[in-house]
């Protein structure tokens, strides 16, 4: 289903709610609360259950509870944005208990990233924007991505550019097209789902952490063979970060093997997009349409503000 502009959720003024969940990984209290204050200090109202500080092993609470927690927000209609916490692994064990109906009269921004990939790649499915970007167990990282955050949030224009300092070429050109994406691992493991997006005629964006280099192999090679990488309008890579590799070593860089992938194709592709698990983790809205300009060593980026 292509995106429906009505789906564009409104965006936020002063005074709006920002409702915090942590779908995947728990969070404490601590590790929360100067994020709040962040977005306060922005101008937004900020809310969250207690819920929000359970644990179950490596989870914040059971399927159930995490479950509960997030379709509360789902449904608020005084809420505006729903922010994810944190990442981790989690929301591909509770995305098909989820009712979404409820975004239909009273559509919302999810925001979030890494393990939020799972929410964006299925409201993408469903015709929702929805908008990737730094969360606060990462505030404290970067005050530009914060403020990206808060950019993207305003319906401002997001304008980047960012040079290719990989061991991969850029391949040059222009490209435009609904941006959709997030984390490799989370796309190849939702391949074959319902939740998997069709990126014909789209830019791909993909990140990824803490992978073996054979694993970024296979999961391009996933991708490729279901037919998700061969109509693309173009491609934006973000970081590669800590990649790991065998006592054999596999010989090739991430952005390397991403390269190799999409080789034999002629659309634009962006190395080193700063985005994903680096320090700096700029907003990107995903769902809405977007120019990507690609020269040899750098790239730019732009999203309209949309008012």
């Amino acid at each position: 289903m292509e995106l429906n502009p009505k789906r564009i959720p409104p965006f936020l003024k002063p005074g709006d709610t920002i409702a915090i969940a942590a779908p995947a990984r728990k969070i404490a209290r601590e590790e929360l609360e100067p994020a709040a204050e962040m977005l306060r200090g922005f101008g937004f109202r900020v809310v969250y259950n207690e819920a929000l500080f359970g644990a179950e092993n490596q989870f914040s609470g059971s399927d159930a509870a995490r479950t509960a927690d997030l379709q509360h927000w789902i449904n608020a209609a005084d809420v505006q944005c729903i922010l994810s916490a944190r990442g981790g692994y989690g929301t591909l064990r509770i995305v098909d208990s989820l009712d979404f109906a409820a975004l239909e009269p009273h559509p919302k921004w999810i925001a979030g990233f890494s393990d939020v990939t799972v929410l964006h790649s299925h409201l993408h499915t469903l015709g929702h924007a929805t908008l990737h970007c730094t969360m606060p167990i990462n505030f404290g990282k970067d005050a530009e991505s914060v403020r990206t955050l808060v950019d993207a949030l305003c319906g401002r224009t997001l304008h980047y550019t960012a040079a290719n300092t990989t061991a991969a070429p850029n391949r040059t050109g222009i490209a435009e097209g609904i941006l959709t994406g997030g984390n490799l691992s989370l796309l190849y493991a939702l391949n074959g789902s319902a939740s998997a997006v069709n990126t014909r005629g789209k830019i791909l964006y993909i990140e990824d952490l803490d992978e073996y280099l054979y694993h970024i192999d296979r999961m391009m090679l996933s991708l490729k063979r279901a037919g998700h990488l061969s109509g693309l309008a173009g491609l934006l890579v973000g970081g590669m970060s800590d990649m790991k590799d065998n006592a054999v070593p596999f010989g090739k860089t991430a952005e390397e093997i991403i390269f190799d992938a999409v080789r034999e194709y002629d659309y634009p592709v962006a190395f080193g997009f700063p985005a994903g698990h680096e320090s700096r983790n700029m907003a990107l809205r995903l769902g809405v349409v977007t120019k990507l300009e690609v020269a040899d060593g750098e790239c730019s980026l732009r999203q309209d503000a949309l008012v």
